[in-house]
C-alpha cells in the first residue's frame, strides 16, 4: 500500500466523568459507531477501551479511530449536523477530557 492511499486518521481519546456508569459508556460506545456507519465519508472505524498496564494514559480510558479518505473528509466530519448532535448528547454531558490528535500517515 502506497503512503498516499493510507486513511486519514482522526484519533479521539476520551476520559469520562466519575458518575457515568457502565451502561451509559456502552450506549456512548454504541452511538459513536452508529454515527460513524450513516456517515459515507467515513471509511472505517474502531475503537476500545485501555487496557494498558503501563500507567500513562492520563485518566483518558477510550480510544477511538475514524478513518476517512483525506483531510476534506475529515472536515465534512466535524461540522456535520449527526457529529454535533453526537457531540450535545453524548460528549457534553459525559466527557471529562478529550484529546484529539489527526493525521495522515507518513510512515
Amino acid at each position: 500500500m502506497k503512503t498516499s492511499e493510507k486513511p486519514y486518521r482522526h484519533i479521539v481519546l476520551f476520559q469520562f466523568r466519575p458518575t457515568v456508569d457502565d451502561d451509559t459508556l456502552k450506549a456512548f460506545e454504541k452511538a459513536f459507531a452508529d454515527l460513524a456507519a450513516q456517515l459515507p465519508f467515513v471509511v472505517d472505524f474502531e475503537g476500545g477501551r485501555n487496557s494498558s498496564p503501563e500507567g500513562l494514559n492520563q485518566g483518558l480510558t477510550h480510544c477511538f479511530v475514524v478513518s476517512f479518505a483525506s483531510p476534506a473528509d475529515r472536515d465534512k466530519y466535524i461540522p456535520h449536523p449527526a457529529h454535533q448532535e453526537f457531540i450535545r448528547r453524548y460528549v457534553d454531558p459525559y466527557v471529562e477530557k478529550a484529546c484529539v490528535v489527526d493525521f495522515a500517515p507518513t510512515f
